[in-house]
């Protein structure tokens, strides 16, 4: 039998929300720990998703890296259970990176000169895996101090969600770069920052400095003394953290939409999910069209619309009747079409989910989701 969303929310400590751009993730996320909160749980989300719509549907003003309470009042109204409560935070990828080598470094002067190294300011910002590695650990560490009955995790969009996964591996090879090495090798000692190791090594420092100063290799050299003593650590909480995201309290949901290139995205990111071990939970799927059958014709609308007092204010002609009849059957004939092709869709993705999975169905919107009362109106959907 399928789970249900509900149960979800219930029984996990951690949902990573994944999905591609424009499906609806971010709402889903911020819906789903709304909900969790309104039936007593104590609840964080976390975004590293730079879109700010996240704070605007809680009734934020902004989100930062530090956590904020949402209002209890808010939280509350209506709500099954009147003892939830209802956190969120933006990670700031560079904030988060400073409080990883904090951790590591082995004195509170390393960790001052690190920060300050010109090329570390570069390398947090850019290092391949930084953004993702950086939330993986604030992860990590939410998870340890146990503050919360659960924390949803609002991803950037796929490719970015993808690297999610890889950002231990990715980070560890950007250290452990042949380039890198090198660089280590050359470093000397004593009052020289620069071994010469044979000719080649000095030929290339020579070089170099002609291309970036000097000063920048004596920055790059103390950085790589001062970062190689908290690489360990830096490996370390990789590990954990990854071992953490396999952990049967942990649940990854797919968020898409019944787009072709949406579907594709989901189905691809569910593969690697699987071959990685990470806990699936579910699908939802936003945006489908279902509009209601209608059985009739256009002469049938063109007297419908006729009997209707806005019309008939109107003063239309016969001949004008008809042609709105005729484009309204039209109309819905095209939305007929576009259900067909979701449900084509969606069935592409149910066969990939199985027997267990959750698989919600949100139907199209009217209106745009940027508040706590909208939020609270999708849960219908999300939680039936």
């Amino acid at each position: 039998m399928p789970s249900r969303l509900v149960d979800v929310l219930l029984e996990r400590r951690i949902l990573v929300c994944v999905g591609s751009g424009g499906v609806g993730k971010t709402t889903t996320a911020a819906t789903l720990a709304l909900a969790a909160a309104r039936r007593g749980k104590k609840t964080l989300v976390l975004t590293i998703d730079p879109a700010r719509r996240l704070a605007n549907s809680l009734g934020l003003s902004s989100l930062g890296h530090a956590v904020q309470e949402v209002d209890r009042a808010l939280v509350h109204h209506h709500a099954p259970s009147k003892s939830g409560e209802l956190h969120a935070m933006m990670l700031d990828q560079k904030q988060a990176f400073d409080e990883v080598v904090a951790r590591h470094a082995k004195d509170p002067e390393a960790v001052k000169r690190i920060l300050a190294n010109p090329v570390y300011a570069q390398i947090s910002g850019s290092l391949a895996g930084a953004q993702e590695y950086a939330a993986m650990a604030k992860l990590h560490d939410f998870d340890r101090a146990g503050a919360y009955d659960l924390i949803i995790v609002d991803t950037p969009p796929t490719a970015h969600a993808l690297d999610f996964l890889d950002a231990p591996r990715k980070l560890s090879e950007a250290i452990d770069s042949p380039a890198i090495e090198w660089f280590r090798k050359l470093q000397g000692q004593g009052g020289s920052r620069w071994s010469i190791v044979g000719k080649t090594g000095s030929f290339v420092i020579k070089r170099l400095s002609k291309f970036v100063g000097t000063k920048f290799l004596d920055d790059l050299s103390v950085f790589f003394t001062e970062f190689n003593d908290i690489l360990g650590g830096f490996k370390q909480r990789a590990e954990e953290t990854f071992a953490l995201l396999r952990q049967p309290r942990v649940g990854f949901l797919l968020v898409a939409s019944p787009e072709p290139m949406a579907v594709r995205e989901a189905l691809a990111f569910h593969d690697r999910l699987v071959s990685a071990g990470m806990p699936f939970v579910g699908f939802v799927v936003n945006k489908i069209y279902n509009p209601r059958p209608v059985q009739t014709s256009v002469a049938q609308l063109e007297t419908a619309l006729a009997a209707q007092p806005q019309i008939v204010s109107l003063g239309l002609s016969g001949t004008t009747r008809t042609m709105a009849a005729q484009a309204l059957f039209n109309a819905h004939g095209e939305l007929e079409t576009l259900a067909a092709a979701d449900a084509t869709a969606i069935a592409k993705l149910r066969a990939v989910a199985g027997p267990t999975a959750a698989f919600v169905e949100v139907p199209l919107q009217r209106d745009d989701v940027h508040d706590v009362e909208r939020l609270v109106a999708l849960e219908k959907f999300l939680l039936a």
